[in-house]
């Protein structure tokens, strides 16, 4: 919403409480736009759009009490949040972008930095820990692109995945060869002729009848 107002040139008279006629009233009319009717019926008699926005940002975001309340509990989230062994890079980031997007929401971002040290603090040590290693060595975390250093686990969890996927088939092969040689017992052939079943044991043949 903000980005509109912006857009259409009418973020000033929100900024800065502006009655000016017919920008007051477009940045007003979008404003009501976005919002439910019975949210209307609320603001409806406001006079300017920075009064609207405010109500509206308040009934929202809320007083500053529930405000810091609501992001105590996602600092915890945030803190307490790891990746599952099943999961891939894609939904853990997922999990930290959507916490970083209502901090951010809520008046608290977190920066580039916060979010790099938590995703590689957050990966399960054992499946990630040569990367992770080699990362903390190679790059300055204070300063690492977040999207870059996704970019390189994601790279990195599909080269695991493809020589996993590798080595699977090559068992499977093996299996498959295991499977198809022919068993013996006690050194000899076991075979069924017309007249019933035979044993060759050394040089003697000996005929089972039916």
């Amino acid at each position: 919403m903000k980005m509109l107002l912006r857009g259409l040139k009418v973020w000033e008279v929100v900024e800065r409480e502006s009655t000016e006629g017919d920008k007051n009233d477009m940045a007003t009319v979008l404003l009501f736009q976005s919002i439910p009717e019975t949210m209307i019926l609320q603001v409806g008699k406001l006079d300017t759009a920075k009064k609207v926005w405010d109500a509206i940002k308040t009934r929202h975001v809320g007083a500053d009490r529930v405000r810091e309340a609501r992001l105590q509990t996602l600092i915890t989230e945030f803190d307490r949040l790891k990746m599952k062994e099943t999961d891939k890079i894609d939904d853990f980031v997922g999990k930290l972008s959507k916490i970083s997007s209502k901090s951010t929401a809520l008046g608290e971002s977190m920066n580039e930095a916060k979010l790099v040290k938590k995703f590689l603090q957050g990966l399960p040590r054992k499946k990630f820990i040569h990367i992770v290693a080699s990362l903390e060595q190679l790059l300055d975390l204070n300063t690492a692109n977040f999207e870059d250093v996704v970019g390189r686990l994601k790279a990195y969890e599909e080269r695991i995945a493809a020589e996993e996927e590798e080595e699977t088939q090559d068992d499977q092969s093996k299996l498959m060869y295991s499977n198809s040689e022919p068993q013996h017992r006690d050194g000899g052939y076991r075979g069924r002729g017309r007249g019933g079943r035979y044993y060759n044991r050394g040089r003697k043949i000996i005929i089972l009848g039916k």
